[in-house]
């Protein structure tokens, strides 16, 4: 499919709320179960659900799911549920998705496949012996490790490797630390590996006579990364540089790396959450990674050459599509459905390609009208619901907060009072012959 196609889901942000889900049943085959599910009336999780997912279960917390719209990835076209309360995320994604389209849209590729999970002997006598012992026996242990997974090993998934890494203490002993590598196929594999590395706690104290500390994933998954990119040649010189700057930025001072990439997690988080995944160990993965030199850098990279801006995004993202909540909550099976989800590489590419398109935005309202002009004008309509605007004056509250770009929520009150102080009938002598504000007309 060409980058220049129209976009299915061209004026869908017009639409009204009916016609968005009929949209979305029509494009992408939803059945009404699915169309209920993700209605407020079907709320997707039942509190009997609930009570299996957490403790201490006392209500269920809602939050908005959008459409992020536009999007071509790998030529495929894909809706992207976002669940998210922050104003313009889902706006600003959707117009860098549609620009970037205009280009060619996204490019995906994953570099490597296995999730990491990790044996600690706090202390080891002889480092060089341990080593030693751990590589003759590699066969011995992936042996009793596949043996411990044995439905993953059918799926075509299982241990595949265990490193040895020697770490240097401050009390000038060595740490040892083993890699265990494992394909998870379409799972997260938390639980698997975690597994994995208990069962291997026992052999492993045997045949090196050292005492096993911790067992425990990794969620640095440096060996399973995701790269997405995009190339854009509708952009003048000033914009493609000055966003080429910003990524410098980002890249030499933490503070503001910090912050973009903050940014970029706009785009990632909100699919996480509305497929049921892990977004707090995506999140501590990725950050992690920007640090692995030791200074923390921007996820992303934008170069502007020969009158084109070119964007890539390179982290890790584990994730599953399969297990735990992904499995148990109504609405992020619809939300796997909806984007066309048959393996957990397709998931992260997609998200991949949102938080490039998310960062692209940030960087775009930055380097032109500023952060705050276009977020804060999305912002209006919150803070007229704020103010305790009703359904009918929300639009009227929102318009003047535009026109007068004083978009607080001190003004929106004023506002609301005037409004209202306008609607309301003026009685004299027992009738009612004007609305108060209009006497005079």
């Amino acid at each position: 499919m060409s980058g220049f196609t129209n976009s299915p889901f061209e004026g869908f942000s017009k639409l009204s709320l009916e016609q968005r889900l009929a949209s979305l049943q029509s494009f992408i085959g939803l059945t009404q179960e699915d169309i209920d599910t993700l209605s407020v009336h079907g709320c997707g999780l039942s509190l009997d659900q609930a009570e299996h997912l957490i403790e201490n279960v006392v209500g269920l917390f809602a939050m908005p799911m959008g459409i992020a719209t536009h999007f071509q990835i790998d030529g495929r076209d894909v809706a992207i549920p976002m669940v998210v309360e922050e104003t313009s995320i889902v706006a600003a994604a959707s117009a860098s998705a549609k620009w970037i389209r205009r280009n060619g849209g996204f490019k995906t590729r994953s570099h490597g496949k296995l999730i990491i999970g990790q044996i600690q002997f706090p202390t080891v006598k002889d480092p060089m012996a341990f080593e030693r012992i751990v590589n003759a026996n590699s066969g011995y242990l992936l042996e009793i490790a596949n043996e411990t997974v044995p439905n993953l090993v059918a799926r075509g998934g299982g241990v595949r490797e265990i490193q040895v890494r020697l770490l240097e203490r401050p009390d000038s002993d060595t740490m040892a630390v083993l890699h265990v590598l494992c394909d998870p196929c379409d799972a997260m594999g938390a639980n698997l590996i975690n597994q994995v590395c208990e069962a291997l706690k026992g052999p492993l104290e045997q045949l090196s006579g050292e005492k096993v500390g911790l067992c425990i994933l990794s969620n640095l998954v440096d060996t399973k990364l995701v790269e997405a990119t995009c190339e854009i040649s509708d952009i003048t010189p000033e914009l493609g540089h000055a966003i080429e700057e910003a990524t410098l930025f980002a890249n030499l001072d933490p503070y503001r790396g910090t912050t973009h990439n903050k940014g970029v997690m706009n785009g990632i988080d909100p699919i996480l959450i509305a497929t049921g995944n892990d977004w707090r160990a995506v999140e501590a993965g990725i950050h992690s990674y920007m640090a692995l030199g030791g200074r923390y850098h921007s996820i992303t990279e934008w170069t502007y050459t020969d009158g084109v801006l070119r964007g890539r995004f390179l982290a890790p993202i584990a994730v599953g599509v399969v297990g735990g909540v992904t499995r148990i909550h109504p609405t992020a099976r619809v939300s796997l459905k909806m984007m066309g989800i048959e393996h957990a590489d397709d998931l992260a590419r997609i998200c991949a390609a949102a938080g490039l398109a998310q960062n692209l935005a940030a960087l775009r309202a930055l380097c032109s009208e500023g952060i705050v002009r276009g977020h804060m004008r999305l912002h209006a309509a919150n803070l007229a619901l704020a103010a305790g605007a009703r359904k009918h004056e929300i639009s009227l509250v929102e318009e003047k907060l535009r026109q007068e770009a004083r978009i607080t929520l001190s003004r929106a009150k004023e506002l609301l009072e005037q409004i209202r102080l306008a609607s309301s009938p003026v009685v004299v002598a027992g009738n009612v012959v004007a609305a108060a504000g209009r006497s005079r007309e």
